[in-house]
């Protein structure tokens, strides 16, 4: 048997064997992937009898799941001067089954164009990345310049996604600047990411509580409740609705706020939802840590009071209100003078973040598909399947013949050994702390959290990147790749749309 690329025969150079694969619909054991050219070209069994001069490795009968997609991560912004550029984001990345990141290209106020801004995060990514990625552009002042004239040719050049802030005063839009967003990234078929907290809230709020003298880390989280994330999530599903544009609001913290998604979905409104570990493991009490420890845990959204919002995100991701499940890695150094330790006169100074590209999907598989929490499918779907849907990435997401050959290995549970027989290496679990991880960064929220299992071997393109029982990290850097992206398949409006350019070709 030959498989070819046009009329040349086509060599396979790895065939994954012994394989559980997991995609989001299904679950198939005892398969072989074989890879060619950075591609999956064939599914089935005993492959390596049909070419026989293919390198293999070994699954063990664990599960083989696509790459992960990590569509929030935030790498060598001016903003987090102290956190970690494209090298150590995208190594931690691979280190943790990622394969692509999706990180933001973010225009400042007074930028009247927003193509420098673009060029700049090129060079900052260019030939130093671990794994693939892409751009989002942050629009903090959408001219109409802008919209009408540069954003098609992003569009054009592969960037097809935008983030705007309800919030933070050098990003903050007001609502008819986010209806103008709206209307252009409608007509170019962009993704419109939003970060919604109510802004007048949490001014107010934090100087009622500067008079008060709670200036602790704590106090960052009582100056952003619950109330100011639910009511920026109803304004702009309200806003999305009149636009007839799709929106995903990203880091969703709150069970109310969740809610209002909930229910635009059931009114068929194209609304989705994101949520990241924080949300999942951690509530406010993580800012009341001895001393000043509590700064490591201050991200906007802040960690939530109740447990009952933490049920109400697992339950958004078992029920299909969130569509991703995202990392949100946005870290700072903690004992660094302009990292979280500049915040010791008050929290708003402290900057928002923390790390967690790494340590995304382990904390899922761990706290979700190993509890019984989340299906394998609904974990696919959360972390790899739908952010290629939603923001364009049309060779990803899944393994099937044509798509990326980006491929995370996990160890074989103890029912996977059972059934594979004797000589199966199953994981023991550990207690992570963070000089195990490969960010930049002198902490981890997760210090201390037992993780049952861990990506085993990473595979980018065909190439393996990460061999945990070998060292860890084999790939090298820049074998990472600038992705192009398309329209999103995964969301359009209720109306469709016709437009008279021709965008993709």
């Amino acid at each position: 048997m030959k498989v070819t690329v046009g009329n040349e025969p086509a060599p396979i150079e790895l065939i994954v064997t012994n394989a559980t694969i997991a995609t989001a619909s299904d679950v198939v054991a005892n398969q072989d992937i074989a890879i060619s050219g950075g591609k999956i070209v064939l599914l089935g069994q005993n492959l390596p009898a049909l070419f026989p001069h293919a390198a293999t490795l070994d699954a063990q009968g664990g599960y083989v799941l696509p790459g992960g997609i990590d569509s929030h991560v935030h790498l060598a912004q001016d903003d987090f001067p102290t956190g970690d550029n494209w090298e150590s984001g995208t190594r931690s990345a691979i280190a943790g089954g990622t394969t692509t990141v999706l990180a933001f290209a973010s225009q400042n106020r007074a930028d009247e164009s927003v193509f420098p801004v673009v060029e700049e995060y090129h060079r900052r990514a260019n030939d130093v990345t671990y794994c693939d990625y892409g751009f989002h552009l942050i629009l903090s002042n959408p001219t109409a310049n802008i919209l009408a004239n540069e954003l098609p040719i992003i569009v054009r050049d592969g960037i097809t996604s935008v983030k705007v802030y309800m919030t933070y005063q050098p990003l903050r839009l007001r609502d008819r600047q986010i209806l103008e967003v709206m209307e252009s990234t409608r007509r170019l078929g962009m993704t419109t990411m939003v970060h919604a907290e109510n802004t007048e809230m949490i001014e107010w709020m934090t100087e009622k509580l500067h008079a008060r003298g709670r200036t602790e880390p704590y106090g960052h989280a009582l100056s952003r409740p619950p109330l100011a994330e639910d009511e920026a999530t109803y304004r702009v599903i309200a806003l999305s609705e009149l636009a007839d544009v799709p929106i995903l609001i990203v880091h969703m913290s709150s069970k109310k706020a969740a809610e209002h998604v909930r229910n635009a979905q059931t009114r068929l409104l194209p609304i989705h939802g994101e949520t990241c570990p924080q949300y999942l493991f951690f509530t406010s009490d993580r800012l009341k840590g001895e001393g000043f420890e509590g700064a490591k845990c201050v991200c906007s959204p802040a960690l939530r009071e109740s447990p009952l919002d933490l049920q109400g995100m697992w339950d958004g991701l078992a029920n299909g209100t969130f569509t991703t499940f995202s990392s949100d890695h946005a870290p700072t150094k903690f004992d660094h003078p302009m990292g979280k330790k500049a915040g010791t006169e008050t929290f708003t100074k402290i900057p928002n973040g923390m790390p967690g590209v790494e340590t995304r999907l382990p904390s899922l598989f761990s706290g979700g598909v190993l509890t019984g929490r989340l299906s394998v499918q609904k974990f696919v779907e959360l972390t790899s399947s739908n952010p290629a849907k939603l923001y364009g990435l049309h060779t990803k997401g899944t393994i099937a013949p044509g798509y990326d050959a980006d491929l995370t290995i996990w160890y074989p549970t103890s029912e996977q050994a059972a059934q594979s027989g004797n000589g199966v290496n199953t994981m023991e679990s550990f207690h992570l702390v963070n000089e195990m991880l490969h960010h930049d960064i002198d902490h981890t929220p997760f210090e201390g959290m037992e993780f049952k299992n861990w990506p085993r071997y990473t595979i980018l393109r065909g190439q393996v990147v990460w061999d945990r029982d070998a060292g860890g990290l084999v790939g090298h850097k820049g074998c990472g790749q600038f992705v192009k992206r398309g329209r999103s398949t995964l969301s359009k409006p209720r109306e469709v749309f016709v437009n008279e350019l021709d965008l993709y070709n």
